[in-house]
Protein backbone atom coordinates (compact mmCIF):
# COMPACT_ATOMS: atom_id res chain seq x y z
CA UNK A 1 0.00 0.00 0.00
CA UNK A 2 1.44 3.39 -1.05
CA UNK A 3 1.49 6.17 1.50
CA UNK A 4 0.44 9.54 0.15
CA UNK A 5 3.04 12.21 0.84
CA UNK A 6 1.64 15.47 2.19
CA UNK A 7 3.34 18.76 1.27
CA UNK A 8 2.70 22.13 2.95
CA UNK A 9 0.51 24.70 1.24
CA UNK A 10 3.43 26.97 0.34
CA UNK A 11 4.69 24.21 -1.98
CA UNK A 12 1.34 23.61 -3.71
CA UNK A 13 2.27 25.36 -6.96
CA UNK A 14 5.61 23.54 -7.21
CA UNK A 15 3.83 20.27 -6.52
CA UNK A 16 1.51 20.89 -9.47
CA UNK A 17 4.56 21.42 -11.67
CA UNK A 18 6.86 18.64 -10.45
CA UNK A 19 4.62 15.99 -8.89
CA UNK A 20 5.08 14.29 -5.53
CA UNK A 21 7.86 11.86 -6.51
CA UNK A 22 10.13 14.61 -7.74
CA UNK A 23 9.25 16.83 -4.78
CA UNK A 24 10.20 14.00 -2.42
CA UNK A 25 13.53 13.64 -4.21
CA UNK A 26 14.23 17.35 -3.80
CA UNK A 27 13.27 17.34 -0.13
CA UNK A 28 15.72 14.48 0.49
CA UNK A 29 18.60 16.13 -1.41
CA UNK A 30 21.57 18.01 0.02
CA UNK A 31 23.09 20.82 -2.07
CA UNK A 32 26.24 22.75 -1.21
CA UNK A 33 26.52 26.33 -2.47
CA UNK A 34 30.05 27.71 -2.38
CA UNK A 35 29.90 31.49 -2.43
CA UNK A 36 26.61 33.24 -1.64
CA UNK A 37 27.24 36.65 -3.15
CA UNK A 38 25.69 38.18 -6.25
CA UNK A 39 25.29 34.84 -8.05
CA UNK A 40 25.31 32.13 -5.39
CA UNK A 41 22.67 33.66 -3.11
CA UNK A 42 20.10 33.68 -5.93
CA UNK A 43 20.93 30.08 -6.82
CA UNK A 44 20.51 29.08 -3.18
CA UNK A 45 17.18 30.87 -2.78
CA UNK A 46 15.73 29.33 -5.93
CA UNK A 47 16.74 25.87 -4.66
CA UNK A 48 15.17 26.63 -1.29
CA UNK A 49 11.90 27.83 -2.83
CA UNK A 50 11.81 24.78 -5.12
CA UNK A 51 11.86 22.51 -2.08
CA UNK A 52 15.44 21.26 -1.75
CA UNK A 53 15.44 20.06 1.85
CA UNK A 54 19.08 20.47 2.84
CA UNK A 55 21.34 23.39 1.97
CA UNK A 56 24.95 24.08 2.93
CA UNK A 57 25.95 27.72 2.49
CA UNK A 58 29.68 28.49 2.48
CA UNK A 59 30.94 32.08 2.48
CA UNK A 60 33.31 33.90 4.80
CA UNK A 61 32.36 37.42 3.69
CA UNK A 62 30.29 40.10 5.37
CA UNK A 63 27.91 42.53 3.71
CA UNK A 64 29.50 45.75 2.47
CA UNK A 65 27.81 48.84 0.98
CA UNK A 66 29.03 47.95 -2.53
CA UNK A 67 27.07 44.66 -2.33
CA UNK A 68 23.69 46.38 -2.07
CA UNK A 69 23.24 46.91 -5.83
CA UNK A 70 23.03 43.16 -6.52
CA UNK A 71 23.37 40.77 -3.56
CA UNK A 72 20.32 39.17 -2.01
CA UNK A 73 21.30 39.51 1.70
CA UNK A 74 22.69 43.03 1.25
CA UNK A 75 20.63 45.85 2.77
CA UNK A 76 21.65 49.01 4.58
CA UNK A 77 20.41 47.30 7.74
CA UNK A 78 22.69 44.25 7.20
CA UNK A 79 25.98 46.01 6.49
CA UNK A 80 28.75 44.32 8.48
CA UNK A 81 26.80 41.10 9.02
CA UNK A 82 27.96 37.71 7.71
CA UNK A 83 26.20 36.70 4.49
CA UNK A 84 25.80 32.96 5.06
CA UNK A 85 23.93 33.20 8.42
CA UNK A 86 21.74 36.00 7.05
CA UNK A 87 20.65 33.77 4.20
CA UNK A 88 20.20 30.77 6.48
CA UNK A 89 17.72 32.76 8.58
CA UNK A 90 15.94 33.99 5.45
CA UNK A 91 15.65 30.49 4.01
CA UNK A 92 14.28 29.08 7.26
CA UNK A 93 11.56 31.70 7.01
CA UNK A 94 10.75 30.39 3.54
CA UNK A 95 10.86 26.71 4.54
CA UNK A 96 10.68 26.12 8.31
CA UNK A 97 11.54 22.45 7.75
CA UNK A 98 14.73 23.28 5.87
CA UNK A 99 17.97 21.81 7.18
CA UNK A 100 20.54 24.51 6.55
CA UNK A 101 24.15 24.97 7.57
CA UNK A 102 25.94 28.31 7.28
CA UNK A 103 29.72 27.95 7.25
CA UNK A 104 31.72 31.17 7.54
CA UNK A 105 34.97 29.86 6.12
CA UNK A 106 37.32 30.48 3.21
CA UNK A 107 37.56 27.38 1.07
CA UNK A 108 41.07 26.31 0.11
CA UNK A 109 42.92 23.24 -1.12
CA UNK A 110 43.48 22.09 2.47
CA UNK A 111 39.89 22.12 3.75
CA UNK A 112 37.93 21.30 0.58
CA UNK A 113 38.62 17.51 0.61
CA UNK A 114 37.64 17.19 4.28
CA UNK A 115 34.45 19.22 3.85
CA UNK A 116 33.27 17.21 0.85
CA UNK A 117 33.94 13.95 2.68
CA UNK A 118 32.16 15.15 5.81
CA UNK A 119 29.19 16.93 4.25
CA UNK A 120 28.56 14.46 1.39
CA UNK A 121 26.54 16.79 -0.86
CA UNK A 122 24.38 15.36 -3.64
CA UNK A 123 25.23 18.38 -5.78
CA UNK A 124 27.62 21.34 -5.58
CA UNK A 125 27.02 24.85 -6.89
CA UNK A 126 30.27 26.73 -7.43
CA UNK A 127 29.83 30.49 -7.29
CA UNK A 128 33.40 31.30 -6.18
CA UNK A 129 35.21 34.13 -7.94
CA UNK A 130 38.86 33.21 -7.20
CA UNK A 131 40.53 30.90 -9.68
CA UNK A 132 42.66 28.57 -7.55
CA UNK A 133 39.95 27.96 -4.94
CA UNK A 134 37.38 27.47 -7.70
CA UNK A 135 39.52 24.93 -9.52
CA UNK A 136 40.36 22.99 -6.36
CA UNK A 137 36.66 22.68 -5.55
CA UNK A 138 35.90 21.55 -9.11
CA UNK A 139 38.75 19.05 -9.16
CA UNK A 140 37.82 17.55 -5.79
CA UNK A 141 34.21 17.15 -6.91
CA UNK A 142 35.30 15.51 -10.15
CA UNK A 143 37.60 13.16 -8.24
CA UNK A 144 34.70 12.10 -6.00
CA UNK A 145 32.10 11.97 -8.80
CA UNK A 146 30.04 14.66 -7.05
CA UNK A 147 27.86 16.51 -9.60
CA UNK A 148 28.85 20.16 -9.87
CA UNK A 149 27.80 23.18 -11.90
CA UNK A 150 30.01 26.24 -11.93
CA UNK A 151 29.47 29.95 -12.52
CA UNK A 152 31.88 31.88 -14.69
CA UNK A 153 32.26 35.66 -14.77
CA UNK A 154 29.15 37.83 -14.55
CA UNK A 155 30.96 41.16 -14.16
CA UNK A 156 31.30 43.90 -16.81
CA UNK A 157 28.43 42.47 -18.84
CA UNK A 158 24.90 43.77 -19.48
CA UNK A 159 23.25 41.65 -22.20
CA UNK A 160 21.04 39.10 -20.44
CA UNK A 161 20.39 37.33 -23.76
CA UNK A 162 24.01 36.12 -23.97
CA UNK A 163 23.88 33.99 -20.80
CA UNK A 164 23.68 30.22 -21.19
CA UNK A 165 24.87 26.84 -19.92
CA UNK A 166 27.78 25.21 -21.75
CA UNK A 167 30.71 22.90 -21.16
CA UNK A 168 33.75 24.78 -19.84
CA UNK A 169 35.76 23.82 -22.94
CA UNK A 170 33.32 25.64 -25.25
CA UNK A 171 33.18 28.98 -23.41
CA UNK A 172 34.27 32.23 -25.04
CA UNK A 173 34.60 35.90 -24.08
CA UNK A 174 35.15 35.11 -20.39
CA UNK A 175 38.45 35.71 -18.64
CA UNK A 176 37.47 33.63 -15.62
CA UNK A 177 36.52 30.67 -17.81
CA UNK A 178 39.83 30.94 -19.67
CA UNK A 179 41.77 30.92 -16.40
CA UNK A 180 39.79 27.93 -15.13
CA UNK A 181 40.36 26.01 -18.37
CA UNK A 182 44.07 26.71 -18.18
CA UNK A 183 44.41 25.47 -14.60
CA UNK A 184 42.26 22.39 -15.16
CA UNK A 185 44.38 21.41 -18.18
CA UNK A 186 47.58 22.02 -16.23
CA UNK A 187 46.30 19.77 -13.43
CA UNK A 188 45.40 17.01 -15.89
CA UNK A 189 41.61 17.42 -16.02
CA UNK A 190 39.72 17.10 -19.31
CA UNK A 191 36.35 16.19 -17.79
CA UNK A 192 32.96 17.48 -18.80
CA UNK A 193 32.07 20.46 -16.61
CA UNK A 194 28.79 22.38 -17.04
CA UNK A 195 29.13 26.10 -16.47
CA UNK A 196 26.98 29.20 -16.68
CA UNK A 197 28.65 31.92 -18.72
CA UNK A 198 28.01 34.83 -21.03
CA UNK A 199 29.63 35.14 -24.46
CA UNK A 200 29.16 38.91 -24.41
CA UNK A 201 32.51 40.72 -24.75
CA UNK A 202 33.66 42.29 -21.49
CA UNK A 203 33.25 46.04 -21.13
CA UNK A 204 36.88 46.88 -20.30
CA UNK A 205 35.93 50.30 -18.97
CA UNK A 206 33.91 48.56 -16.24
CA UNK A 207 36.95 46.73 -14.82
CA UNK A 208 39.35 48.37 -12.35
CA UNK A 209 42.35 47.12 -10.40
CA UNK A 210 42.06 46.79 -6.62
CA UNK A 211 44.62 46.42 -3.86
CA UNK A 212 44.47 44.93 -0.39
CA UNK A 213 41.66 42.44 -1.05
CA UNK A 214 42.06 38.73 -0.42
CA UNK A 215 42.61 36.74 -3.63
CA UNK A 216 41.41 39.63 -5.77
CA UNK A 217 43.35 41.86 -8.16
CA UNK A 218 40.45 43.54 -9.97
CA UNK A 219 36.77 44.29 -9.61
CA UNK A 220 34.10 44.80 -12.25
CA UNK A 221 30.89 46.72 -12.57
CA UNK A 222 27.84 44.51 -12.09
CA UNK A 223 24.06 44.63 -12.35
CA UNK A 224 21.62 42.60 -10.27
CA UNK A 225 19.62 41.26 -13.21
CA UNK A 226 22.79 39.69 -14.66
CA UNK A 227 24.05 38.07 -11.46
CA UNK A 228 20.53 36.91 -10.56
CA UNK A 229 20.15 35.29 -13.99
CA UNK A 230 23.45 33.47 -13.58
CA UNK A 231 22.14 32.20 -10.23
CA UNK A 232 18.82 31.15 -11.73
CA UNK A 233 20.60 29.17 -14.44
CA UNK A 234 22.67 27.40 -11.78
CA UNK A 235 19.54 26.51 -9.82
CA UNK A 236 17.76 25.31 -12.96
CA UNK A 237 20.66 22.99 -13.81
CA UNK A 238 20.68 21.47 -10.32
CA UNK A 239 16.90 20.99 -10.29
CA UNK A 240 16.96 19.32 -13.71
CA UNK A 241 19.59 16.84 -12.57
CA UNK A 242 18.28 16.06 -9.08
CA UNK A 243 15.78 13.52 -10.39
Amino acid sequence: MCTKIEFPEWQSRTLLLYGSDRMKKLSDSRVLIAGVGGVGAYAAEMLCRAGVGRLILIDADKVTPSNINRQLPALHSTIGQAKAPLLADRFKDINPQLQVEALQIFLDENNIPHLLEELKPDFVVDAIDTVNCKCKLIENCLDRHIPIVSSMGAGAKTDIRRIRVEQIWKTTQCGLAKAVRTQLRRDGYRHRLPVVFSDEPVNREAVVEVKGERNKRSTAGTAAYITATFGNYLAWYVLEHLQ
